[in-house]
């Protein structure tokens, strides 16, 4: 036996790399589209608990002003987006368009208690709040997305 026979070989062939590519790529294709899946999910998730936290905050406003006073009122745009005031924190970015903005609104209801879908006022970001109402919802001119159905 020669040096040359005992070493051993540490390559990969062509056909290996191949194959763990290919591999690869069919995990790759089933992966991103789950990926897309859980973000779309996670969005939704935030825009439902935003909505949760200032709705139920406005309540407590309007409960508390029927307490403490003869006169009911929800609190009004610049209560609501002052930290401190109606709720602790800012209001978070809305997880569709990015945007914290809050815009005032009229409140159209359509055959349900949710406002239309193409009820955007003031452009088309942040939130929309309507304080003669106390509604708030998504500010948001697309048809048809689920955000403006909660």
């Amino acid at each position: 036996m020669n040096a040359r026979t005992k070493t051993s070989r540490r390559a990969f062939t062509l056909i290996e790399l191949i194959a763990v590519i290919v591999v690869l790529a069919i995990l790759s294709a089933v992966a991103i589209p789950r990926y897309f899946d859980y973000a779309s999910s996670a969005r939704a998730s935030t825009v439902r608990a935003t909505l949760g936290a200032v709705r139920t905050a406005v309540s407590n406003f309007y409960a508390n002003t029927i307490v403490n006073s003869a006169t009911p009122a929800f609190p009004t745009l610049a209560q609501l987006t002052t930290p401190g005031t109606v709720m602790n924190d800012p209001l978070p970015n809305n997880p569709y368009n990015n945007s914290q903005a809050t815009v005032a609104g009229t409140w159209t209801t359509a055959t349900s208690l949710a406002p239309s879908p193409a009820q955007a006022v003031a452009g088309t970001s942040g939130w929309a709040y309507d304080a003669t109402a106390g509604k708030f919802w998504t500010n948001s001119a697309t048809t048809g997305i689920a955000e403006n159905t909660w």
